[in-house]
């Protein structure tokens, strides 16, 4: 039995302890009298230093610190989808039913309901020989999500006792293995330390795209399922919106979305909205697929480095089933800031702008959790990692973006200037990139067409022109450029404000389905052939620019029904009508 220590300093959420000689390193410890979470960082013979989940205020000199003999863990079972938890997997509804206003201290370690009962369908019998990662039974935890209970990682044998299906809560043994003649009680539940990654089979290649109806991405910058992105841009960019928009509409099974030292009153929109949106594949609440970890700009600040460990080990858990799950941390700036305030307060020396020298290797820790993996249990699933970043006064160079640049296949620069023009979603095509495009190659050939892939590289092509044009026009002005140049300029104004802004706000607009989205940027390119037949045969740029046809194509994102993308033939026709008309009035 380990003998409790006792508090000898504290500074803000670092406590030094002595008496430690018997703790582990990244033990959960319960701190003082009101028994306040917390988790050894370090340790040097008798002393220990802890870092305190909970508001410190009003702790003692030699109070207690006393041992739970286990790491920092969350409880993985059925009651996770739906709910919203604080950064150490508090349930914050539940909190708020014993306090309105605030999370008590010392409320303890509280997270998935004990007393709930479950409909239990057990599928295995006496005598079945169990491993891990496999499946002895089902709950239905919500209308969307069917929740396999799984052998926990390390446990495995031969079925010796099993309940018959039916209603039990999670306390409940449900079935009894032998494992070479040791008993293993299997509950609803196992728990799982945080900074652990749970293990898989075997990683598998990245094959699919993670479709988000978001055309900027979807056919410019795409997303893979088991892929990492980072989503950079200074104050006032539109980072949590692109964020809100990916976690409504992308085609993961399950979103688990972390608000991570965000400002309290962003955190409230995520959860007054969330609860009231439907899901587009099934037309049920989102919620029945979203799990919400909230930890506020307010909150503990040692919490909120350990909310983006609790997120990714719920993520790793439900791909573990067989699930894609999409996470998504808002932001992982204020992650790396309360990195930057413990270390502070450990008195290490600092690196690059005061963060710590581990920053780097924290973030790929982070990041490499993600993929697409055959698991345990047979089955394949993926975990993919979103995480915005926000760069103070909108600096990339700053070391969080520099360092999660390294990190990250696909990187979604947001400018400023762009948002400040109310282009949204406001992502810089040429300081954006998607590492993505040769492994899904054969995603958009098998979905799409074989000309998907350089078409978009055509139209990008054509903004990367256009961007140098624009230098020569503020220099000397529009009407130098030959004809043909001035028809990239016209083109480009319809890739930029007819297909890569689009409205979160527009019934039509606010997901678009990828066949949509391709055929858009057909019409786009078949435009712009058009234009240089007629150029080409010498006609005038102001006839050969009609204001209305190229307001057509701007429109289509809101006049083509998502469903019935006939429109765009019909438009088609119109091009070829008047260009066929004009080109052979020059050639007669």
């Amino acid at each position: 039995m380990t003998e409790n220590g006792r508090i000898t300093m504290i500074n803000g959420p670092v406590i030094r302890g002595r008496g430690m000689s018997g703790f582990k390193m990244r033990e959960m410890v319960m701190v003082g009298n009101k028994r306040l979470i917390g988790e050894v960082i370090i340790l040097e013979e008798d002393t220990g230093i802890i870092q305190v989940y909970e508001e410190t205020e009003g702790l003692k000199i030699g109070e207690e610190i006393v041992s739970t003999g286990k790491p920092l863990s969350v409880k993985l079972g059925p009651g996770m989808i739906g709910n919203i938890f604080d950064g150490i997997q508090r349930p914050l509804l539940k909190i708020d039913e014993v306090n309105k206003d605030f999370i008590p201290e010392g409320i303890g370690m509280i997270s998935l309901d004990e007393e709930k009962l479950w409909d239990v369908e057990l599928t295995v019998k006496q005598g079945d020989k169990l491993k891990e990662g496999e499946a002895f039974g089902y709950v239905d935890e919500s209308g969307l999500i069917r929740h396999k209970l799984l052998v926990p990682p390390e446990k495995s044998g031969i079925v010796l006792e099993i309940k018959d299906s039916g209603k039990y809560s999670m306390e409940d043994v449900l079935v009894v293995l032998d494992q070479d003649g040791v008993r293993q009680e299997l509950k609803m539940y196992h728990e799982w330390p945080v900074r652990v990654s749970r293990p898989v089979k075997v990683r598998k290649e990245i094959q699919e795209l993670l479709t988000t109806g978001q055309r900027v991405l979807d056919m410019f910058f795409p997303l893979a399922k088991g892929g990492t992105c980072a989503i950079p841009g200074g104050f006032g960019t539109g980072k949590t919106m692109t964020q809100h928009q990916l976690a409504k509409w992308s085609d993961a099974d399950i979103i688990i979305y972390i608000g991570c030292g965000e400002r309290g009153n962003e955190m409230t929109e995520v959860l007054e909205d969330f609860p009231k949106l439907i899901d587009p594949k099934s037309n049920r609440p989102l919620m029945e697929r979203t799990v919400l970890i909230a930890n506020t700009s307010n909150m503990p600040v040692a919490a909120r480095e350990a909310s983006i460990y609790t997120g990714i080990t719920m993520a790793e858990y439900y791909r573990d089933m067989g699930y894609d799950v999409a996470i998504m941390a808002d932001s992982t700036s204020r992650w790396a800031e309360a990195l930057r305030e413990i270390s502070g307060r450990l008195e290490e020396m600092p690196a690059e702008e005061g963060y710590p020298a581990y920053l780097s290797s924290r973030i790929a820790e982070f990041y490499e959790r993600a993929g697409y993996v055959e698991t345990l249990g047979k089955s394949e699933g993926s975990v993919t990692i979103i995480g915005a970043v926000s760069p103070a006064g909108g600096d990339f160079s700053e070391p969080v973006t520099e360092n999660t640049k390294r990190y990250v296949n696909v990187f979604l620069g947001l400018d400023k200037e762009l948002a400040y023009a109310r282009h949204y979603p406001a992502i810089n095509w040429l300081d954006s990139y998607s590492g993505y495009i040769k492994v899904l190659e054969s995603w958009y050939e098998e979905n799409l067409s074989d000309g998907a892939i350089p078409l978009r590289n055509k139209m990008l092509e054509l903004l990367f022109r256009e961007n140098k044009l624009q230098e020569i026009v503020m220099l000397v002005g529009e009407d130098v450029l030959p004809d043909d140049q001035r028809i990239i300029l016209e083109i480009s104004k319809i890739i930029k404000a007819g297909f890569l802004q689009q409205n979160a706000f527009n019934k039509e607009d606010t997901f678009v389905p990828i066949k949509k989205q391709y055929r858009m940027l057909q019409i786009i390119d078949y435009l712009y052939e058009r234009c240089k037949e007629s150029v080409a045969l010498n006609i005038p740029i102001s006839m050969v620019k009609n204001q209305d046809l190229f307001d057509e194509l701007i429109k289509m994102k809101y006049t083509v029904p998502n469903s019935d993308l006939s429109k765009i033939d019909e438009i088609q026709t119109m091009i070829d009508d008047y260009y066929n008309e004009l080109n052979g009035k020059y050639t007669n």
